[in-house]
């Protein structure tokens, strides 16, 4: 009896072994299924938006671009972009208060789809005056900070710039002056007649020195300013770029604007003449950016250039063709040269973008206010 005991008891332990081992080896199939599918339907649905985005552009088949860079980057960014989705790029290059002056004439029905390039001050005056479409693009994820776009999806910032002088050596030694160091020195009787800045009328640039003025020196004392450094302005350029084009040869001693373009003439076009100055007291910067018109012919087709112009694809090509800003995208390759020239883009003062929006357009008239009839010829644009 004892040992028919023992063998009963042996069958039930060996039984209940065998059932915890089948419990174990079913556990997984019921399990394992569950744990890729969000991923993966995250993703699909993320390909799936891109994909029909550049197709529904494809069937556009055009993409109209108006840019306020240099035309070199202009250029080659658009044939990009053509290259990679195959849709027709027709481009221009115009100054940023050109491209502003024409879309406010064209009043709702533009002629281009998207802009490209130049400072956020005109995108703000047209973001204003509902002739920008809002969009939220998906390659946003990858800007530094929130400070690199407009809030409601406006425009997005694609690169960095720092305001400066660049100055020709070589004539400020023939001539035996000293370089300017700073903001003040620029209204020193010594150089009348010897610097050259950009036009109020036509350039984002300019508009930038009459909000950097006005936020570093306080509203009338920075209009005054402008007023004294007017008596040794020798020409008003239509471009932004213009003064530092003409430094290297001389014709411009000293010019205003960003430094960027300065390397530009150092490196690309072999001026070793030139030398930038960052302000002593501190300088201000520029945010280039990119946006969509409002009521544009190609909707679809701009849409896929604002993600473009927020991927590696566009950006890095820039420091290859004659542009070295700073970049503002976490996934680009910063251009080392920059930084070799000693620009730091975080070594800048605290720009008020706030104020420069809501106020530019007031703060151009009253430049002009100020500087009087006898100023008018100086800033003709045709």
């Amino acid at each position: 009896m004892k040992k028919l005991l023992a063998i009963v008891l042996s069958l039930v332990m060996v039984l209940g072994l065998f059932a915890g081992c089948g419990a174990k080896e079913e556990a997984p199939a019921t399990e394992a299924p569950a744990a890729p599918a969000a991923p993966a339907e995250t993703e699909a649905a993320e390909v799936s938006y891109m994909d029909q985005l550049i197709a529904d552009a494809q069937a556009e088949g055009t993409l109209v671009v108006y840019g306020s860079c240099e035309e070199e980057y202009l250029a080659v960014a658009c044939e990009k972009f053509q290259e990679l989705y195959g849709i027709e790029v027709q481009y221009q290059r115009l100054s940023t208060g050109e491209v502003q002056s024409k879309v406010e004439e064209e009043a709702g029905n533009p002629s281009g789809d998207v802009w490209f390039g130049g400072t956020t001050d005109p995108y703000n005056v047209c973001a204003a005056e509902g002739l920008l479409e809002a969009y939220e693009a998906e390659n946003a994820s990858h800007l530094l900070g929130q400070a690199y776009r407009d809030a409601d999806g406006y425009w997005y910032g694609i690169y960095k710039g720092i305001l400066g002088f660049m100055v020709n050596v070589d004539e400020l030694e023939r001539m035996g002056l000293e370089k300017p160091a700073d903001w003040a020195d620029l209204t020193k009787p010594e150089y009348q007649g010897l610097i050259w800045l950009s036009n109020y009328n036509t350039s984002g640039t300019a508009k930038l020195v009459i909000n950097t003025m006005i936020q570093k020196y306080g509203h009338d004392e920075g209009i005054q300013y402008l007023v004294d450094l007017d008596k040794n302005i020798h020409v008003y350029t239509k471009s932004g770029s213009g003064p530092s084009k003409n430094v290297g040869t001389g014709e411009c001693v000293i010019g205003i604007g960003f430094l960027h373009d300065g390397i530009t003439q150092i490196v690309d076009n072999g001026y070793g003449n030139v030398e930038l100055i960052i302000p002593s007291s501190g300088t201000s910067y520029e945010i280039g950016a990119t946006a969509i018109f409002k009521g544009c012919e190609h909707p679809n087709a701009a849409k896929l250039w604002i993600e473009f112009a927020l991927s590696p694809d566009c950006v890095n090509l820039a420091q290859d063709n004659g542009s070295y800003q700073f970049l503002v995208i976490d996934n680009a390759t910063q251009p080392a040269i920059a930084t070799e020239f000693g620009l730091d883009p975080e070594n800048v003062m605290d720009y008020d973008f706030e104020d420069a929006k809501n106020n530019i357009t007031t703060y151009v008239e009253e430049v002009f206010t100020a500087l009087g009839d006898s100023a008018d010829d100086r800033f003709k644009t045709e």
